[in-house]
């Protein structure tokens, strides 16, 4: 892959996207979150991919992942009116055969046309399977550790906004009360992942949000954690309770001894 052939993968894209336009204007603002979504994603896998050492073809490699790695989201919000994929499609698998189905990657090489398409159907996974070889867990690893980054950054936008103003599709039907799980909270405190079907308030995904960073692979993406003090703005939206607090520290410490280089 090339810088031209990138320019080209882009530039279908964008009209891929913009031909889900929509005139309702609650159905374009979560079109318009999702692109912006996508380029924000481009510029995090980027730098990872850049701050870990990989020559300029690995760079492209890894923006083209992030350039479709939510290309299923579109025709799945037009379809289904959600971005929830247990209520609808994956759309990681979606995105991959969209790819497929266009022949998008026609014109790179078969092995990087193999890479960005298998990386693409397994980058929302809960755990990556099995059997990858090192080239596919690094791209994958990277695109998630790149998706997870902007989502925190998307959904702390969502909380600053009024309910009116919020793309409707972001909150995943969660009910915005001052509840959360203690079970949910048990897991973060255990340093454990969080099922998204254990969720049933806007506070348990704020809480599986800072679960996520356990799961984050590369150290400048944790680098990246702490200048945004993604940690800190989610505290903020938190409840203040003693529980919440404890885990949060718990959280905090892990993500400072990683930047150090403990372990």
């Amino acid at each position: 892959m090339n810088r031209e052939d990138l320019k080209t993968l882009t530039a279908w894209f964008v009209e891929y996207s913009s031909s889900f336009s929509m005139p309702a204007e609650e159905d374009q603002r979560n079109i318009v979150m999702k692109q912006e979504h996508t380029h924000r994603v481009c510029l995090n896998a980027v730098r990872i991919s850049r701050e870990l050492g990989f020559d300029d073809q690995g760079i492209l490699i890894a923006e083209a992942i992030a350039l479709f790695h939510d290309l299923g989201r579109f025709p799945q919000y037009r379809q289904f009116r959600t971005f929830n994929d247990s209520t609808s499609v994956n759309h990681a698998a979606l995105g991959a055969k969209v790819l497929l189905e266009n022949d998008v990657l026609r014109d790179l090489p078969a092995r990087e046309r193999d890479l960005i398409i298998r990386t693409v159907t397994v980058h929302n996974v809960f755990s990556l399977p099995d059997g990858l070889d090192d080239q596919h867990l690094l791209f994958a690893r990277l695109i998630r550790d790149a998706d997870k980054l902007d989502i925190l950054q998307v959904m702390l936008g969502y909380y600053g906004q009024q309910e009116a103003d919020r793309p409707s599709a972001v909150g995943l039907g969660l009910a915005d009360t001052d509840g959360y799980s203690a079970d949910i909270l048990a897991t973060l405190e255990r340093r454990e992942m969080v099922y998204l079907t254990s969720m049933r308030t806007l506070n348990d995904f704020k809480l599986l949000q800072l679960a996520w960073l356990y799961d984050l692979n590369f150290a400048p993406s944790l680098k990246m954690v702490v200048e945004r003090d993604y940690i800190g703005k989610l505290a903020d939206v938190l409840p203040r309770t003693p529980e919440i607090s404890r885990a949060i520290g718990i959280v905090r410490g892990y993500v400072d001894r990683k930047v150090r280089g403990e372990k």
